[in-house]
């Protein structure tokens, strides 16, 4: 079943999740944002619900049970908002602002606790509009063309991300847009959101820290820690309950980017590089480094998990991993 076109500069990235007898894709774009379930046997679509102002992001919904009797729901963590729906039907339940500067990585959750990190500020991401106007527009007609735009050492290759309406020219509405894009109450969250409806209140965050956040990957939950992965090798984790940094340290032999979030099983964190390199930890609120494994390619998915073994999907290649 075709989806698109969408309008997306840098691309779709969410990936659809099985959830029952549907299959769910997030399609958050910059105009056009909609979450759809089909039939996971037919492709007939269940529900679609489209999502009027939900700006262009990446991260993929999960489901979220908060009791083992309460009904599923699907969370949406987008770039101006977390958003909860009813997984049946596509109903709105709940919704929160946040702060993000394109939702990436996923919420995961506790009982009726979701936790997720996003990494946004309280401050614009690009100067005022006419400042921009001084610096780049050398034809003085209040606007950048492309060519003007690609004098810009930092954003000049973003210039589409920029033209939303693809006119091949940056007006001061389009750039607003972008520079207050982030802006809001962002971290790393514990929210109990077990009987929300509505706009959540703000006293339903439990805890919130802004120190350590990734920009991509997203948090793990495993066996009552939380782990935050984040570019350079820095590995944190925290008390899930009351969000006390428990312990903070270095990957020291895997430095670089990470955009693959942590993965969990057999009582050890496994956290890869960009450059290829698999960290794996002792899981537990002290962990320590047990190796660093070189895969040798650059590594940006994140590895799964099953029947006790590891797949990790580099630039060129499938591997799987597994016990002698």
């Amino acid at each position: 079943m075709p989806l698109g076109p969408f309008k997306s500069f840098y691309g779709m990235s969410a990936s659809p999740i099985v959830a029952g007898d549907l299959v769910v894709l997030l399609c958050d774009q910059r105009a056009g944002s909609f979450l759809i379930a089909v039939d996971r046997r037919t492709g007939k679509v269940r529900w679609k619900k489209e999502r009027p102002g939900a700006p262009e992001s990446w991260a993929t919904p999960m489901v979220f049970r908060p009791t083992a009797d309460a009904p599923a729901q699907l969370i949406a963590l987008g770039t101006t908002r977390i958003e909860s729906y009813a997984l049946e039907t596509g109903e709105s339940r709940w919704w929160m602002p946040i702060g993000s500067s394109g939702s990436m990585g996923t919420a995961v959750a506790s009982g009726e606790t979701l936790f997720l990190s996003t990494s946004g500020g309280t401050e614009p991401n690009l100067p005022a509009f006419e400042t921009a106007l001084e610096k780049l527009d050398t034809d003085k007609n209040g606007r950048l063309s492309h060519q003007e735009f690609l004098a810009d050492k930092e954003m000049g290759e973003h210039f589409g991300w920029l033209d939303e309406n693809s006119d091949n020219v940056i007006d001061a509405k389009e750039w607003q847009t972008i520079r207050t894009l982030g802006m809001g109450e962002s971290g790393a969250i514990a929210i109990r959101a077990g009987k929300a409806s509505g706009r959540m209140d703000p006293a339903s965050v439990l805890w919130r820290v802004k120190k350590n956040l990734p920009y991509i990957p997203a948090p793990l939950y495993y066996k009552n820690v939380l782990y935050l992965a984040k570019t350079g090798g820095i590995i944190t984790s925290f008390d899930p309950v009351t969000g006390r940094v428990l312990k903070e340290g270095r990957s020291t032999d895997a430095p670089g980017e990470y955009y693959a979030s942590p993965i969990a099983a057999d009582d050890k964190v496994f956290v890869a590089s960009v450059e290829g390199k698999v960290t794996v930890l002792k899981a537990g609120a002290e962990w320590q480094v047990l190796g660093v494994n070189d895969i040798g390619e650059a590594i940006h998915a994140t590895p799964a998990l099953g029947a006790g073994r590891i797949y990790v999907r580099t630039r060129g290649t499938l591997y799987c991993f597994g016990a002698k």
